[in-house]
């Protein structure tokens, strides 16, 4: 069966790979999802873009374990050579948009699923969402669903790391910074040109450290991603506009980050977009993590953002394909990552042991 899944699995790869999924515009990728479960006589729900699905001898009293990956993905960027809709098969390797982010996580952890549906006396529930909107952190990906699925004690975020233990994620807040100065006619002398003031200010953010480092996930990490001043050559502007891009490890929340910020950096103004994405974490001692050690797997603290940000219950990223590959041109995932993800995932729920009547610790 496992055999079978695996090809089952890649040719569902190759038709997300081939129909276009922009975050908030997932709804034909959903229902390639949907007939997956159709096919296997799997009951399913669809929530807006998101697809969940509930292991058949589903038993309340037991602890829930959420299997989550996306079908949304970024827009390809100008450097593909190969034409990011169609799914090419060259050297083992399996191309096209998504193929890497998430679409290889997510086949796998729908192929897994699949394994245990029909499963009787499992040790925990199954829960399966395929998510949208994860690359946009929009309103309707699994954070829109969280409260209509089981509750749940334990996630596994299928995002590509290789297969090794992602055991804690970096946070994210985007702030928008204004910095002031004093408008004028570019022929005049101006000692408070607003772009030259920037240049200390650009230093301020080069240079700053957060006093708290992280075991797992190292320092804090601020990022001036965008830059914007002036409209004509002949005016010095009012005002420039900057986008700080922080990824915040497990030492702070994300308010304390802003709270810092707001009171130390060199800006007339500094405010968060959102608090929301925030880092998350799985005890090194979790049933999860000592499973998938047990393995050969190894573990590690992950600096990109995934859904479990959205996620209060302890998760574990683990997924095929090097994250490395996300967002690159001619992004690609080894077909034998695949067929290795969809075995590990299924040796991993397999080993991994749960007291009666006790959460997923």
């Amino acid at each position: 069966m496992i055999q079978q899944l695996t090809s089952e699995a890649i040719a569902l790869l190759k038709q997300l790979i081939e129909t276009q999924s922009f975050s908030s515009e997932e709804d034909q990728t959903a229902s390639h999802v949907e007939e997956w479960f159709k096919r296997y006589n799997i009951d399913y729900n669809r929530t807006q873009n998101n697809v969940w699905a509930v292991n058949k001898h589903f038993e309340e009293g037991k602890p829930t374990l959420l299997l989550n990956s996306h079908h949304d993905t970024v827009k390809p960027n100008s450097a593909y050579t190969k034409d990011p809709f169609k799914a090419i098969v060259e050297d083992g390797k399996l191309y096209g948009l998504g193929s890497n982010d998430a679409g290889g996580c997510l086949v796998s952890l729908i192929a897994t699923f699949t394994y245990y549906y029909k499963h009787e006396n499992l040790k925990y529930n199954l829960v399966i969402v395929a998510s949208a909107e994860e690359e946009s952190s929009g309103p309707n990906g699994l954070n829109s669903v969280l409260s209509i699925i089981p509750n749940i004690d334990v996630a596994i975020v299928g995002e590509p790391t290789l297969m090794n233990l992602a055991v804690a994620e970096k946070g994210l807040v985007v702030f928008d910074a204004v910095l002031k100065g004093t408008p004028s006619h570019a022929a005049h002398p101006n000692d408070d040109n607003v772009i030259y003031k920037a240049i200390d200010t650009l230093q301020w953010f080069k240079d700053y450290k957060f006093d708290k480092s992280s075991e797992a996930l190292g320092d804090v990490k601020l990022t001036v991603s965008q830059i914007n001043a002036g409209k004509q050559h002949n005016a010095v502007p009012a005002d420039l506009s900057l986008v700080i891009d922080v990824r915040v490890n497990d030492a702070y929340s994300n308010a304390e980050i802003a709270e810092i910020l707001q009171k130390e950096a060199p800006v007339t103004s500094i405010k968060p977009r959102s608090l929301r994405l925030n880092s998350s974490s799985i005890p090194t001692d979790h049933a999860l993590v000592k499973a998938g050690v047990a393995m050969g797997r190894s573990t590690y603290g992950s600096p990109t953002l995934s859904d479990q940000a959205v996620l209060s219950c302890p998760s574990l990223k683990l997924g095929p394909g090097d994250s490395t590959r996300s967002h690159s041109a001619d992004e690609f995932i080894y077909l034998k990552e695949i067929e290795e993800g969809i075995t590990i995932y299924i040796e991993l729920l397999e080993r991994v042991i749960i007291p009666a009547h006790a959460g997923i610790s």
